[in-house]
């Protein structure tokens, strides 16, 4: 049993105990170990890829359970997985954070990963966005947008999915209780997403400001992945046959910091999430959290996004009295100092302590 102390963000309450794994606000008659600092509800990245391989193999069971671990060591207790090859479900237990799955990826042929996806012509959309929410937790991945190689010179970001097929799939996930998440990079794409009615925006960043304020006012979740973002430069790089599409990722690129105040100052539904896979390790949700700081979002709108805030509307408990001890500790404020989120204190999962 431990007694937590300190600064509690995301409640109200000064002091908290963990008894039997749970989270009460009852002092217990037993003794109980002090644990002082800054506590904030486990951590959620929103957007990670434990069981995703990028080669023509499988990833390991060992393999998932060491990017799960490095996980739960930079304080994550909850993952929301947007599109593997593998279900881990098999190789979680008590110890590793709770994954949230998706099923596999569904774009078009040629027009995403290699490996990645599964690959359908845009007639069978609905049919497949039923079998993937039916293999995870009620969460589907579409690709909504990628370049289009077949223009030649020209070649540019484009549109997967027609908007009528968009409505007749989004609809077929909500009528089996799921949810839809999709990957956009540009603006062309948004309106047919919003109009569609999807759950999640993963990347956004050809939103315009009006698109902004719709997908908030819809309740659609905003996951900007910065670090993926920062990537656009060298995606650019690589695509010297492309030059309309290049010219456009070094736009995105240059605006990036302003994009990213346009989606704090507008209230979006803000998740943090790392879009990591085999580098977890080296660029997961802590790194994440400290590029969206090094790009001006709020300290304190990042650490509610990646906890408490994040956590309510991806609809998980927090500091309810009796659930369950997700939590992380830092020594020193993160909201005053970033770095803080790469050196957790201690990780709480289910009431277990970690380091032990």
């Amino acid at each position: 049993m431990y007694h937590l102390s300190g600064v509690l963000r995301g409640t109200s309450h000064s002091e908290a105990w963990v008894v039997d794994g749970r989270v009460t606000f009852i002092p217990p008659a037993q003794k109980t170990t002090e644990v002082h600092g800054y506590v904030y509800p486990g951590l959620v990245d929103a957007h990670t890829h434990p069981g995703l391989s990028h080669k023509n193999e499988p990833v390991t069971d060992g393999e998932i359970r060491r990017r799960l671990e490095a996980c739960r060591a930079q304080g994550v207790t909850h993952i929301r997985e947007m599109g593997a090859q593998r279900d881990v479900a098999p190789v979680l237990r008590d110890g590793l954070p709770s994954v949230i799955r998706a099923g596999r990826h569904i774009a078009r042929p040629m027009r995403y990963l290699r490996y990645l996806a599964v690959e359908i012509e845009p007639r069978d959309l609905p049919a497949e966005v039923v079998r993937q929410v039916e293999r995870g937790d009620g969460w589907v991945k579409i690709v909504g947008d990628w370049i289009d190689r077949s223009d030649g010179a020209d070649s540019d970001l484009r549109p997967l999915w027609p908007p009528e097929v968009l409505r007749d799939a989004v609809a077929a996930v909500h009528a089996a209780g799921g949810k839809v998440a999709v990957h956009t990079f540009a603006r062309e794409t948004i309106d047919s997403l919003l109009d569609a009615g999807v759950d999640s925006i993963e990347h956004g960043t050809g939103m315009t400001r009006d698109q902004m304020i719709e997908a908030r006012n819809r309740g659609v979740l905003i996951d900007p992945t910065v670090r993926q973002i920062r990537t656009f430069p060298t995606i650019a790089a690589r695509a010297g046959k492309y030059p309309r599409y290049r010219a456009r990722m070094l736009a995105m690129n240059a605006t990036r910091r302003e994009h990213l105040a346009e989606f704090v100052a507008v209230g979006s539904n803000l998740v943090m999430g790392s879009d990591t896979a085999e580098d977890v390790a080296e660029g997961g949700l802590a790194t994440e959290l400290m590029c969206a700081a090094a790009d001006g979002i709020p300290t304190s709108t990042i650490m509610a996004a990646a906890s408490s805030a994040g956590r309510q509307l991806l609809g998980l408990p927090s500091w309810d009295e009796g659930a369950p001890a997700d939590l992380v500790v830092y020594a020193k404020d993160p909201e005053a100092d970033i770095a803080q989120v790469m050196h957790p204190a201690a990780v709480f999962l289910a009431g277990k302590r970690f380091p032990e």
